[in-house]
């Protein structure tokens, strides 16, 4: 046990001491591109390094178009294609040096990304909160009955992040006690409420998975924690494959999400390959994944075209550089493919920017549950005394949602609602969603030649409701 803890204590101190010696550095270039800005990174290699560059730029809803990547060895090269969310470059002063200083700030662990890109935009993360993670079986009306719960029990909730794929949820609500606005912290009323919520999910098909904690502002980021979340739920078991035409090759015009995966024996990788709609946070979500199943990223190159995203990486696992099984590799395929889709927005959007207040939650997910509608997605937090948010519902039947339900949540919510029609996937009668994933028998094109051209002059680039769940017995 000593001998353990001595060489783990030595590691830390060499990759402390490598990265004083050789700290990162950042280059921010809006001349050398015509239509992007150019984001060079080169560092000291190290676990998760990739993950948490990628996070920063995410977090301050930057869209990557491209990117270069090599990490073979100790160092860490990386070069970004970057745009706001306009598809302007960023021209922005205090926003550049933001991002030299977060991707040179130090990491002791902590997951700082959506802390430092709150504070950038002006939002300053301060005590703890007491946050509620669930997993369960997605169903109509499952989010209401939660909401109701919570504020029977006194909670506010101050925020909620919610993802459903494949019959499945997941979701993250930050609580606070209604009457007083501060955590809450007392392990018997923590217990009360994690018994009425599984009551909740046990409702819902089965016994589903509650979990609450008290812990500092800034230190979970929410959707990399989801990803975990829905990872952990195994929600990609249920993920299919479109047919192909004959000899592996995916019908002409398809944007589905595929996924090829290949030896690479020169190097001893295995590379693998994601064609699929492009969309904000893609490189993101690819990355949590990879990073969950224990696979590092040596090398990698990203693009955009119109409207499809193209992805290869050359990666190994953790423990070996084998797939010694095809199940392994079915399972990574299964587990990228559910990646992708779970952030996929589904039916029609309503943003709500109104005043904050307890029970608003509720309010506007029982106008849902009332008309029949599912709840696929849901991002809304506070900021002072508004609550500003969307959620994404959709009608099981594959019929379109009538508009109509805007007016029912202004009504409930008040304050400004948009409501925006998005339907990226058909809905069918047999499921919830009619999806087009596959897996590709080979892959029709290979962008590896143009990552290798581009590593030696990456590297010289550097310097220059009220519940009836609330009767059960306790």
């Amino acid at each position: 046990m000593m001998e353990i803890i001595h060489h783990s204590r030595i590691d830390r101190e060499l990759e402390s001491l490598v990265e004083r010696i050789y700290p990162p550095r950042v280059c921010i270039d809006n001349d050398s591109c015509r239509d992007s800005t150019v984001v060079k990174v080169d560092s000291a290699n190290k676990d998760g390094i990739l993950l948490e560059m990628v996070q920063v730029l995410t977090d301050l809803d930057l869209i990557i178009s491209k990117s270069f990547i090599s990490s073979d060895g100790g160092w860490f090269m990386d070069v970004f294609h970057v745009t706001d969310s306009f598809g302007n470059k960023l021209i922005d002063d205090s926003l550049t040096l933001y991002i030299q200083q977060a991707l040179c700030a130090s990491r002791g662990g902590e997951i700082w990304g959506e802390k430092q890109a709150n504070r950038w935009k002006g939002e300053q993360a301060r005590g703890e909160k007491t946050a509620i993670e669930l997993t369960g079986t997605d169903g109509p009306g499952l989010l209401s009955e939660i909401s109701a719960v919570l504020v029977e029990l006194g909670c506010n909730a101050t925020s909620a992040v919610a993802w459903t794929h494949n019959h499945r949820a997941a979701c993250i609500i930050h609580v606070e006690d209604a009457s007083t606005s501060d955590p809450i912290t007392d392990t018997i009323r923590l217990s009360h409420v994690e018994r009425h919520l599984e009551c909740v999910l046990e409702a819902h098909g089965e016994t589903g998975r509650v979990r609450l904690t008290t812990l500092p502002a800034g230190r979970t980021h929410t959707e990399r924690r989801l990803h975990q979340l829905m990872y952990a739920d195994r929600d990609y078991e249920w993920c299919r494959a479109c047919e192909g035409e004959s000899g592996g090759e995916h019908k002409k015009g398809c944007d589905g999400t595929h996924v090829w995966i290949g030896r690479c024996e020169e190097k001893d990788y295995w590379e693998v390959t994601v064609r699929s709609r492009d969309r904000p946070k893609l490189l993101f979500d690819t990355l949590c994944v990879l990073t969950d199943m224990n696979y590092v990223v040596f090398h990698a190159a990203i693009r955009s075209a119109r409207s499809m995203a193209h992805q290869e990486y050359f990666v190994r696992h953790k423990d070996s550089s084998t797939l010694p099984r095809e199940s392994e590799r079915q399972k990574l395929t299964l587990c990228l493919i559910a990646a992708i889709e779970r952030r996929v927005s589904h039916g029609l959007k309503i943003d709500i920017n109104t005043g904050n207040r307890v029970g608003l939650m509720w309010d506007v997910t029982r106008v849902f549950r009332e008309n029949g509608l599912w709840i696929s997605r849901v991002e809304i937090g506070t900021r002072g005394d508004k609550a500003e948010g969307s959620f994404y519902v959709t009608d099981s039947t594959g019929e379109e949602v009538n508009p109509k339900i805007v007016e029912l949540v202004r009504k409930e919510a008040g304050g400004s609602i948009v409501a925006v029609h998005k339907s990226p996937y058909r809905m069918s009668s047999g499921s919830r969603r009619e999806r087009k994933t596959g897996i590709e028998a080979a892959p029709r094109f290979s962008i590896g030649s143009m990552l290798w051209s581009q590593l030696e002059r990456l590297s010289g680039s550097f310097g220059s409701m009220r519940s009836s769940y609330l009767d059960y017995s306790e």
